[in-house]
């Protein structure tokens, strides 16, 4: 094979700088990520899907930098995956450095009264956690113990009866 081929996978960017770009760029929106929190219940919102490929624009070309090979973008995907892995690793191994970097659940609802504060610091409105209720099979917040919204974006409930809570609707396509 032609040696110009086997050129598309040398690194033409010293690797430790490849890896201290992928390792500063994770870390850095990791950060910024963790400091704006959820904003939509339930899934990704339009803006959240808007945000990401925004991020991903913006991070990608400071990633490169001056890369030209496949090696190049091995060595930068490499080293987001080492600390994808190792943040995770890194919270279960220690709790405390977990309530830094992962989200925790943030209690919506309390004894069949609403913490707003939780709301306007989460940006949902009334409405939108009743949607999030209906879909359980709750139409009262005084059938609600206890609601929080997890770190995934979804609603759970727990009942005054702690009897069932139905599963989440699944959307319908038909």
């Amino acid at each position: 094979m032609d040696a110009a081929w086997f050129e598309i996978f040398v690194p033409t960017v010293p690797v430790w700088e490849l890896v201290i770009r992928g390792s500063l760029t994770f870390l850095g929106l990791l950060i910024l990520l963790r400091l704006v929190g959820r904003r939509e219940s339930g899934g990704l919102g339009v803006t959240d899907l808007l945000v990401v490929v925004l991020l991903a624009d913006a991070a990608g070309a400071g990633l490169r930098g001056e890369a030209q090979s496949l090696g190049d973008s091995a060595v930068i995907v490499g080293s987001i995956l080492f600390w994808s892995v190792g943040t995770d690793a890194l919270s279960y191994r220690w709790p405390a450095l977990s309530r830094m970097i992962k989200a925790r659940p943030r209690a919506l609802i309390r004894d069949g009264n609403l913490d707003r504060r939780v709301m306007r610091r989460e940006f949902m409105t009334f409405d939108e956690l009743m949607s999030q209720l209906r879909l359980h099979g709750v139409t009262d917040l005084a059938e609600v113990e206890t609601a929080y919204l997890e770190p995934n974006g979804m609603v759970s409930i727990i009942r005054r009866d702690h009897g069932d809570i139905e599963e989440p609707a699944k959307p319908s396509y038909e």
